[in-house]
């Protein structure tokens, strides 16, 4: 990725915080990488080399920042954009495929060779994908380092790395610091709920409009899985190596969350999710100076700046919710949605599994769970779909695409293929599909033009409300039509 030194150097110099995550600043005096926005004074010229991640800055045998934690920043929201095969890999790294199914699994999700991806990742993001994935982890040990009590051994695993031994080689490296040295720097700070409880701060780019996306998901919550409560969403997680569950509480220039991890494993595509979820990584200014360019639409952008696109946790159940709202009401869809769940079998079990790590919690009953799996889904009996027999059908030959493998409802899916896929699908068609896309694999820059709300939102605006005038209209709104429809959703 070219970075232009100019460009880059005033956003430091100015300590601009909307350019945290877009790059990092390497300090050559003093061998380490910063934030854009880092309080230090700003370091002369010829000290500064800019990267595209922190990855290509510890390649560069720099260490990250105590003062800004360059690590913690947003991520970049140039993957909001682009849908190409390093956007897609960028999605998949921070999910954890890397560490789940190494750098061949990561290649096979994307259909080229190891050796091909390790090219463009470096071209692009100064860092093949190991490293990309060893930075990730130095991140995710340091979270476990300072918000748990486990013991070094256990954290080095949890984290992904595959020793002890490569676990210390990469902290001292990255942080110039032993990992107990971490831990008594920021001083142990005791979970509040066991030790697989972890409370971390997600940062984004301000302004964010929390009580829009509140809004948007207290009214889709469903019962044993969701819920908004005194300004936090609480939810169920289905997650690689067990479940978990999140609370999730917006405050000034982060939002604060609390995991609860069957498998600390699990933490850190528990966070990608969560970010992804509430469009944390989104550049706000850049949207709202776009849709503010249109004058029906600038009174809401000044009235409600920053935002956000409710994305997903899990693309499966955006795909089920999205079916069963098909020409029903919200509050209907989410009555049968109700009464679907209150089916769902039971299959967990009391004991501890022999891979688990140990020192972590079992999976509590009781508490907020997360939706249904495909081939869980497959299990229910007709009794449980309170529904046409032909949207049942669609239904099942969703959740069977989905269990064989023929479509693909992952972060890091090529969107156009994954539309094409679901169009092929009976009782799925453009509005179930676009939905999915603007909702599940984050394209921001869907238009739902043949949505009713959508379409009552636009009358309200004074805009054509026609889905094919509201269409040619919409055009001066790219890059960013879905953040379009969410304030259209809002003015309905």
């Amino acid at each position: 990725m070219e970075l232009d030194f100019e460009r880059c150097y005033r956003a430091v110099d100015s300590r601009d915080q909307r350019f945290d995550g877009w790059f990092y600043t390497g300090v050559t005096s003093t061998g380490i990488y910063c934030r854009p926005s880092c309080p230090a004074i700003t370091p002369k010229r010829q000290n500064v080399r800019f990267f595209p991640s922190a990855a290509a800055a510890q390649g560069a045998g720099l260490r990250a920042c105590r003062r800004c934690r360059p690590d913690a920043a947003p991520g970049s929201p140039q993957w909001d954009v682009r849908a190409d095969v390093v956007g897609r890999a960028m999605r998949l790294i921070a999910d954890g495929v890397i560490d789940r199914d190494g750098v061949p699994g990561l290649a096979s999700r994307l259909g080229y060779t190891e050796r091909h991806l390790h090219r463009m990742l470096s071209a692009e993001m100064g860092a093949g994908p190991l490293a990309l994935a060893r930075a990730q982890r130095a991140q995710t040990a340091r979270i476990l380092i300072e918000t748990t009590d486990l013991g070094m051994a256990e954290i080095a695993f949890a984290a992904g790395f595959g020793s002890v031994r490569q676990f210390n080689d990469t902290l001292r490296e990255v942080y110039a610091s032993a990992p107990s040295d971490l831990r008594t720097a920021r001083g142990r700070q005791r979970a509040a709920v066991g030790a697989g409880t972890i409370t971390l701060r997600l940062a984004y780019r301000p302004p964010l409009h929390a009580r829009a996306l509140l809004d948007f998901l207290a009214v889709r919550a469903l019962p044993g899985v969701e819920e908004v409560r005194d300004g936090t969403y609480h939810r169920g997680l289905r997650l690689p190596h067990g479940n978990g569950q999140v609370a999730l509480t917006p405050a000034d220039g982060h939002v604060a969350a609390t995991l609860r991890l069957t498998d600390l494993r699990d933490l850190a595509p528990a966070v990608a999710r969560c970010r992804r979820l509430l469009d944390l990584d989104a550049d706000p200014v850049a949207i709202d100076a776009t849709l503010a360019a249109d004058p029906a639409l600038a009174p809401a952008v000044t009235a409600e700046p920053g935002i956000r696109v409710p994305r997903s946790v899990d693309g499966f159940e955006v795909a089920v919710r999205a079916i069963i709202n098909q020409q029903v009401s919200i509050t209907s869809a989410r009555t049968t949605l109700t009464r679907l769940l209150s089916h769902r079998v039971d299959h967990e079990v009391d004991e501890v599994d022999d891979d688990q790590i140990p020192g972590q919690p079992h999976d509590q009953r009781g508490g907020l769970r997360g939706f249904l799996g495909a081939e869980e889904f497959l299990s229910l009996p007709d009794s449980a779909f309170g529904m046409p027999v032909g949207r049942r059908e669609s239904l099942r030959g969703l959740a069977r695409a989905v269990v064989d493998g023929s479509v693909d409802l992952a972060p890091g899916v090529d969107r156009g293929e994954a539309v094409r896929g679901l169009l092929a699908l009976p009782g799925i068609g453009p509005w179930t599909a676009n939905y999915l896309a603007m909702r599940a694999f984050g394209d921001p820059d869907i238009l739902l033009s043949s949505d009713l709300a959508v379409r009552r939102g636009a009358a309200a605006l004074g805009l054509p409300d026609t889905p094919t005038t509201l269409d040619r209209y919409a055009q001066r709104w790219r890059p960013w039509r879905s953040y379009a429809t969410i304030r259209l959703w809002r003015a309905a």
